[in-house]
C-alpha cells in the first residue's frame, strides 16, 4: 500500500509511481491517439467531408449515453471501494480480537502456555494473509505442525482452541472464562470466511465485460464526431479521455481484491507485524 500525505496533493500531479495507471495505459493511449489521427486525416483531408456530414449526428448518441456511462463508472468504482473498505474493517477486527484474546490469556496461563499463544496468535494473521494471496510461506514450526496442502488458517485456529480446551480440562481456565475465550477464537474463523467471500466473489463477469466494451466503443466512435470541430487537436484529447475512463476501470479492478500485493491493496504485512508486536508486548 502507498502511504502519503493527503495535504501535499499538488506534488502528486508531477510524480509517477507504480500505482499510477498511466504506466499501464500508455501503449494503449498511443495506439488510440494514432487511430484518432488516422480518422481525422481520412475525414478532413482525404475524403474532405463537409461539416454538415451525417457523421456529426453521432454526437447525439454520445450525449444521450454519456450520463448513463458516468453512472455506470461511478457504481463500478464505488462497489470496488466498498469491498476494499470492508476488507480493512475485517482486518481491523482481527487485530482487536487478537489483542483481546492475548489480554484475556495473560493472567490465566503459565510461561510455557504464554509462549505458545505468543507464537500461535500472530501466526494465524500471517497464515490468513498468505492464504488470501494463494501462497504458502514456510516458517519454523515451533508448536504447530502445518500441512500446506490443507487450509492453513483452520489448522492454526484448531491448535489454539485445542490448547484452550486442554487448559479448561486441567482446571486452569474455568467454564466462564472458556466461553469468553471461545468467542474470540471463533471470531477468527468468521473473519477468515468474510475475507474469502470478498476474494472469491468478484464483480459479475458480464458486468465487468460490459463496462470494458462500453468504454472501447465510446472512445473509438468519438473521433467521427469531434474531428470536424477539433481537427488534429483531437489526438491528445482522445488520449486523455481514454486515460480517464480506463483508469477508473483499472483502479476498480485493483481494489476489488484488496488482499494482494498491488500498491493500492491493504497493508496486510504491516498489520501482521503490528499484531506480532502487540501480542508479544502483552504476553511477554
Amino acid at each position: 500500500m502507498v502511504y502519503y500525505n493527503p495535504k501535499e496533493w499538488f506534488s502528486f500531479i508531477f510524480r509517477l509511481n507504480k500505482a499510477d495507471t498511466l504506466r499501464e495505459l500508455f501503449p494503449l493511449i498511443l495506439a488510440v491517439s494514432a487511430y484518432a489521427g488516422i480518422v481525422t486525416y481520412l475525414l478532413i483531408d482525404f475524403w474532405k467531408l463537409p461539416d454538415t456530414s451525417m457523421l456529426r449526428k453521432v454526437s447525439y448518441i454520445h450525449q444521450t449515453i454519456g450520463f448513463v456511462f458516468s453512472l455506470l463508472l461511478a457504481f463500478r468504482i464505488n462497489s470496488a471501494y466498498d469491498r476494499w473498505w470492508e476488507g480493512r474493517k475485517i482486518w481491523g477486527s482481527l487485530t482487536n480480537n487478537s489483542r483481546n484474546l492475548a489480554i484475556k490469556l495473560k493472567y490465566l496461563v503459565n510461561d510455557t502456555d504464554a509462549a505458545f499463544f505468543n507464537y500461535a496468535i500472530p501466526l494465524y494473521a500471517r497464515s490468513l494473509r498468505n492464504h488470501l494471496r494463494d501462497v504458502f510461506v514456510a516458517e519454523e514450526q515451533q508448536f504447530i505442525s502445518i500441512d500446506k496442502d490443507k487450509h492453513v488458517p483452520n489448522q492454526v485456529a484448531s491448535a489454539i482452541i485445542k490448547n484452550v480446551y486442554r487448559l479448561n480440562k486441567e482446571g486452569v481456565i474455568n467454564p466462564e472464562q472458556l466461553i469468553s475465550l471461545t468467542a474470540e477464537i471463533t471470531s477468527f474463523t468468521d473473519i477468515c470466511g468474510a475475507c474469502e467471500r470478498i476474494k472469491k466473489t468478484p464483480i459479475p463477469f458480464s458486468y465487468s465485460v460490459f463496462i470494458k466494451k462500453f468504454i472501447f466503443t465510446y472512445i473509438m466512435t468519438l473521433p467521427f464526431t469531434w474531428a470536424f470541430d477539433l481537427k488534429y487537436f483531437l489526438i491528445p484529447i482522445i488520449g486523455f479521455v481514454l486515460f480517464v475512463f480506463a483508469s477508473i476501470e483499472l483502479l476498480a479492478e485493483e481494489i476489488e481484491d484488496p488482499f494482494g500485493n498491488d500498491a493500492n491493496d491493504l497493508p496486510l504485512d504491516n498489520i501482521c507485524e503490528n499484531i506480532q508486536k502487540h501480542i508479544g508486548e502483552i504476553l511477554a
